[in-house]
């Protein structure tokens, strides 16, 4: 009897710990088991590889360590592994394993072993290990050993982000591609062109940079403004920066997808080579009701947010000016996708040009949106001829899809649904989901763009939508977070537009959909909060049922 009641005792403080254990990580995991133990972790603890295709994974540990702990550990080859190591293992496949981001995590009394189906994988193991860290320096950390079965549940899991509205220098980028990392992300969406500014060189058009990168104020307030602070701003990244970012996403198995937007948002194109509009005499309209600054002559690059009439011409110039772009684009990032924005394209300059009238006619297009359909289509074909496939707004159904294109469905979930519907993939982006330039609390002191997008709003959202059937939710390839930054200025504020949301669509967009529970997620905020304190990062205001020393 005496045993038996022990044994009771043991199952239900196990069971406990298991839970508490469990706090400490997000996204959640598939399958987690405590075991009885610790693992006593400290700056003499070495990693140990199976091999050298293992040293990304232990640099980035290593570099978390030094930036949060202060300390980095020794790496050695797994054959010299003694006790209190950290091994870290790949399989080797014949075939591509099934599931490229699955691995395990085994952490015993002796060593903590990672063993992923893949390079990523095993990086995907490094992540939870860090996040069964105790979020506070000390001179040694008692980890609870743990058995992990792990794996991701859709295939992109993506951050978007505008540098187009508000330019963010490269160690920023770097660190947002970090955060993307830790929570087991694997894509970065980089919107580089705006009508407020162009931010990557092109050797074979500087102007897009010596002059569509600045603009020459920008408004106050909410868009219209209630004035202008008529500073000159901007900026833009060399084409050394880019492969630099590009690598450095790499090395921590992120795509970036750069996005040139067309054919609207491209007013700062047009600014620097004003014969890509169908009226290139013409001299830019600002928006109704905000304060200008600077020249009104000619093409400038605008200073408000919102949507500019003046879009490229569908003209040779301007094929041959976006093919000679893309060239150079498709150089430096070795993505798979080129994403061509297509959205919020005004048609009011293509219905008032004869040039675009006669062009509906001799194509035999219905309308202007059949114009736009043709623009997106032999974008596509160009793109799709060097290897590469497009990926765009949801606007791009208008007029009639693409033949291979992937579908980002912004506007709610409808676009989605019918680009699944027509065997097209989709990645599932809806503003009022996955918006995070939209408030998280009801009363901001700070301007945000608008909308309410609380944080158990992020972390209920279902990506793939009940509209689709078993072989439709199979073109769901993921989602994605959209960052714009009309209203997002600094670091500071990027920080605190993205943090807890970002942690929330982890859990969504990695976890098993049975294992996702808000009551819980809610309860291991308390350690993730303690970590964003630990990275000196801004966040939201908290649930109220979380304590901690908030922001």
């Amino acid at each position: 009897m005496k045993n038996i009641l022990i044994g009771i005792f043991l199952f239900f403080t196990t069971s406990l710990f298991a839970q508490d254990s469990n706090f400490n990580i997000i996204p959640a995991p598939v399958s987690y088991k405590v075991n009885a133990g610790k693992f006593i972790f400290t700056n003499k603890t070495k990693i140990a590889l199976n091999d050298s295709a293992e040293l990304n994974s232990a640099y980035f540990l290593n570099a978390y360590l030094k930036n949060y702990y202060g300390f980095t550990l020794g790496i050695i080859t797994r054959a010299k592994a003694p006790s209190n190591c950290i091994l870290l293992s790949t399989r080797k496949f014949i075939h591509a394993p099934a599931n490229d981001g699955r691995y395990t995590l085994n952490i015993s009394s002796r060593n903590i072993s990672i063993l992923g189906d893949s390079y990523q994988g095993t990086f995907y193991g490094v992540q939870t290990l860090l996040h069964l860290l105790p979020a506070a320096v000390q001179n040694e950390y008692s980890l609870p050993c743990v058995s992990i079965v792990d794996y991701p549940r859709f295939k992109y899991r993506g951050m978007h982000l505008d540098v187009g509205r508000h330019f963010f220098p490269v160690d920023v980028i770097k660190k947002y591609i970090d955060y993307i990392a830790l929570y087991k992300m694997n894509t970065f969406h980089w919107h580089l062109t705006e009508d407020q500014g162009w931010r990557i060189e092109i050797k074979k058009y500087p102007k897009l940079t010596s002059v569509g990168a600045y603009r020459n104020g920008t408004i106050i307030g909410h868009h219209p403004g209630t004035g202008n602070d008529s500073i000159r701003y901007g900026g833009f990244y060399t084409q050394d920066q880019i492969r630099d970012v590009v690598k450095y996403a790499a090395d921590r198995f992120i795509t970036v997808i750069p996005e040139i937007e067309l054919p609207g948002h491209s007013s700062a194109a047009i600014a620097a080579y004003p014969e890509l509009s169908c009226f290139p005499n013409e001299p830019t309209k600002p928006a109704t009701n905000s304060v200008w600054s600077g020249s009104r002559e000619g093409k400038q690059v605008q200073q408000a947010w919102g949507v500019y009439e003046d879009v490229f011409c569908p003209s040779e110039y301007t094929f041959t000016f976006l093919e000679n772009v893309l060239d150079e684009v498709m150089q430096l990032f070795p993505s798979e996708y080129i994403h061509i924005g297509g959205d919020e394209c005004p048609k009011e300059s293509w219905k008032r040009s004869a040039f675009c009238q006669n062009l509906i006619k001799e194509k035999g297009l219905k309308d202007e949106h059949g114009l736009q359909s043709y623009f997106i289509q032999r974008i596509e074909k160009y793109i799709n001829s060097k290897g590469k496939k497009i990926i765009g707004w949801d606007e791009i159904l208008e007029g009639g899809l693409a033949p291979n294109a992937t579908v980002m469905s912004w506007r709610g979930e409808q676009g989605g649904v019918d680009a699944a519907k027509q065997n097209h993939n989709v990645v599932m982006t809806p503003g009022g989901y996955v918006y995070f330039d939209h408030a998280q609390n009801k009363n901001e002191d700070s301007l945000t763009i608008g909308g309410y997008l609380p944080l158990e709003v992020v972390y209920g959202y279902e990506p793939i939508p009940k509209e689709l059937d078993s072989a439709g939710a199979k073109h769901v390839l993921g989602a994605q977070a959209n960052v714009w930054t009309e209203y997002i200025g600094n670091t500071q504020k990027l920080e605190y537009q993205i943090f807890p949301r970002m942690s929330a669509l982890s859990e969504v967009i990695w976890s098993p959909k049975e294992k996702r529970d808000y009551n819980n997620f809610e309860k291991r905020l308390s350690n993730e909060f303690k970590r964003y304190d630990l990275w000196k990062v801004k966040y939201g205001t908290q649930p109220a049922s979380v304590k901690t020393n908030a922001k």
